[in-house]
């Protein structure tokens, strides 16, 4: 059994918008990002959708001490969650999740993306992001397991090749290998800057920050990290 120092539900942030606000309000706030991650246009660099971002809001799209996180995988393939201090530095935290980029696609729709990552520890020594064995849900179910990578692949380094200097975007990537060009082996990706909050040394939270530069619940993933009991 686990004894559960932190409720998952204490880490969902309580919004500061009223909500009174009308939905067209709130779309034009949060809904950017997933929504151009649904049409997903056939964009062969990260640099061309940061030009579109950039053309559809005046504001700066960089948020003081933001986190950088990027989802992505083949279309028939599992998706991989890389955590990076800033575009340009290489992941201190990279994952690949139990779940399926056509997957991600079906959780999407909904608007809501939470994922949840738990590590269970006889002792807490490490620092929790520093844990290699994790259980993780999505939405509240269940996928499976998965252990933290220490090295990236030649896939991952050519994604984080790729998306050098990128804040945020969402689209279509050219394949490392020419016969994987095929339609269903494309490389899709979305990448936003986070807002990280430590609740303690057994969890971290991080919430999107939209591209209008306010964080919400559009896409939160939760690290938390329980005591394994006899």
């Amino acid at each position: 059994m686990a004894e559960n120092p932190v409720s998952l539900s204490s880490l969902h942030r309580t919004t500061r918008h009223s909500t009174t606000k009308t939905s067209k309000s709130n779309e034009l706030r949060g809904g950017r990002i997933f929504g151009i991650f649904k049409l997903l246009p056939m964009l062969t660099t990260g640099s061309k959708m940061a030009a579109l971002l950039m053309t559809l809001h005046r504001k700066p799209l960089l948020a003081d001490k933001a986190t950088t996180i990027t989802l992505f995988g083949y279309s028939k393939g599992r998706l991989t969650i890389a955590i990076q201090e800033n575009p340009h530095q290489t992941p201190f935290f990279l994952l690949q999740l139990p779940l399926s980029t056509a997957a991600l696609h079906r959780e999407i729709s909904s608007d809501v993306l939470r994922i949840a990552i738990e590590s269970e520890t006889k002792t807490r020594k490490k620092k929790l992001m520093e844990e290699f064995v994790w259980a993780v849900y999505c939405n509240g179910r269940k996928l499976g397991y998965s252990i933290r990578r220490m090295r990236m692949s030649d896939d991952e380094m050519h994604v984080m090749n790729l998306l050098r200097g990128v804040s945020m975007g969402a689209g279509v990537l050219p394949s490392l290998w020419e016969k994987e060009r095929a339609e269903d082996r494309q490389l899709t990706y979305i990448r936003a800057r986070f807002d990280r909050v430590v609740g303690s040394k057994d969890s971290e939270s991080f919430y999107m920050i939209n591209p209008e530069g306010a964080s919400g619940q559009e896409l939160s993933i939760f690290f938390v990290r329980m005591k394994q009991t006899a």
